[in-house]
């Protein structure tokens, strides 16, 4: 599959594919730089007068992909003032895949925990040295100090305490990166709203690893991510922009998939958030869509995108 260039704009409106099993239907002043994509060395940038948007993110600690090369590539064309790291209590994992029982049953439930178990044993060293390897080029790229940036460790981002950490920041927009349904009392905070990088392809891969699922349902043109702003909704709100990459899916795990497809798009992810800080973005008009609420990887469906690639993703 091709891709469009990191700078280009995604079309106005999308016709919908069918989906293989789915249902139908105060400022900092600064200097800007524009951010290189991960595919090409590292350059200066071009230079561009004015105040930077102010960014505020949430993500999970155990991700180091967004908890420290996330703030170190937007840091090049944004302020990144906050920070909120999740650390996952084990009771909110436990809960989590409760609520996966009661969405799916318990037969079902056995082929999530089936597929976790696999991947685990054969996917997940590799990809782990995978990410190792992006966070220390990008370390490399842009060594800026972390820790520096006002940071807040919770359990879970809702309460008084997040609330008010995010208002005395002050950030125009917030990222969130994590697993959770934010409060409508927290993602109004910043004035122009809350957004989400969503690893699928909306509005049709909704909810949890839309890359796998577009590529369970032989729906290659549908892998990819999505910039969204949050609603009340899971995966419903306006949406202003699609982005992908030319992935193997023969040799690139889901997982792989779906965190590369930010690292090769990181200039463009930029300059929108910049668009939509300064006001000058608008969402997509999106064409008829089926959408469905994706959940968790099943391994008999693994199995079934092995049968039919011919081989094993690294």
């Amino acid at each position: 599959m091709r891709s469009a260039p990191a700078n280009a704009e995604p079309q106005p409106a999308i016709d919908a594919p069918a989906i293989a099993g789915g249902q139908r239907s105060s400022p900092v002043v600064a200097t800007r730089v524009v951010v290189r994509p991960m595919t090409t060395a590292a350059e200066p940038g071009i230079a561009t007068p004015g105040p930077m948007p102010r960014i505020a993110l949430i993500v999970h600690r155990d991700e180091p992909l967004n908890h420290d090369t996330l703030p170190r590539w937007l840091s090049r064309s944004v302020a990144v003032v906050a920070i909120i790291v999740i650390d996952e209590a084990r009771s909110t994992r436990l809960r989590r895949l409760r609520a996966e029982y009661r969405r799916v049953g318990f037969w079902r439930l056995l082929d999530v925990l089936a597929y976790r178990i696999w991947y685990r044993l054969f996917s997940a060293p590799a990809d782990a040295a995978w990410v190792q390897q992006q966070v220390d080029l990008f370390r490399q790229r842009f060594p800026i100090d972390v820790a520096a940036i006002p940071t807040l460790s919770t359990a879970e981002p809702r309460g008084e305490r997040v609330s008010d950490f995010l208002r005395t920041n002050r950030p125009d927009l917030v990222i969130a990166r994590c697993k959770w349904l934010l409060r409508k009392d927290l993602y109004d905070i910043p004035r122009f709203g809350t957004y989400v990088l969503h690893p699928g392809i909306c509005p049709q891969y909704r909810n949890a690893h839309g890359c796998f699922w577009a590529i369970a349902s032989d729906d290659m043109r549908n892998v990819g991510l999505t910039l969204l702003r949050i609603d009340d909704g899971i995966d419903t709100g306006p949406i202003y922009g699609f982005y992908r990459y030319p992935f193997d899916a023969q040799r690139e795990t889901h997982i792989r998939i779906q965190e590369k497809v930010v690292l090769e798009n990181t200039e463009a992810i930029a300059a929108k958030l910049i668009d939509i800080a300064e006001q000058r973005a608008q969402p997509l008009v999106i064409g008829p869509a089926a959408s469905r609420n994706w959940g968790q990887p099943w391994l008999s469906s693994y199995l079934g995108i092995r049968r039919r690639l011919g081989s094993r993703p690294a």
